[in-house]
């Protein structure tokens, strides 16, 4: 992995992490326990701190970023960030499912218990209330989350993920 200080900061995460050898880690990042940071992900925190909750994965390719002195990023506890997708200067809530491709600009809001489909954007500003769905260019309410969707989906692959980072740091 690349640590890069920058401004004075230097990222930081907690315990039982898997950071993958090429994931890019820079400046004010603050990432908890049982968290992954998978292959060619960059966290950059250069601009504006990133705070990141518990047992989140950051897949393969994600850009996690801000805007300089008017968006800092904000993620929860059990997160699932897909492959590829953008997060720049927004909060996500906790137990949320961000989609491959997906990208979230600045000031948005993604409420608990929400899934982001794939492939759908997210204007800025746009706020999605706990417990939607959302999906589209630009983004738009599909439905509630059901039981099964947070069960089957958002709550499965945050477990899954913990157990997938494990596979990496056995010896």
């Amino acid at each position: 992995m690349l640590l890069k200080t920058v401004r004075g900061f230097t990222p930081e995460y907690g315990s039982e992490c898997f950071i993958a050898e090429n994931a890019t880690l820079i400046g004010e990042v603050r990432i908890g326990s049982q968290c992954s940071v998978w292959f060619q992900a960059v966290v950059r925190g250069d601009v504006n701190c990133i705070q990141i909750g518990d047992r989140v994965n950051i897949q393969d390719g994600v850009v996690i970023h801000g805007t300089f002195e008017t968006a800092a990023t904000t993620i929860g506890n059990d997160v699932s960030i897909g492959h590829n997708a953008l997060v720049h200067g927004c909060t996500i809530e906790d137990k949320v499912l961000i989609g491959m491709g997906s990208i979230i600009m600045d000031h948005c809001v993604i409420g608990k218990g929400s899934v982001i489909a794939a492939g759908s954007v997210l204007p800025k500003n746009t706020q999605v209330p706990p417990g939607s769905v959302y999906a589209g260019v630009p983004a738009k309410f599909l439905k509630p989350t059901s039981k099964e969707l947070m069960e089957c989906e958002i709550e499965r692959i945050a477990r899954n993920y913990i157990n997938y980072s494990s596979w990496f740091t056995q010896e």
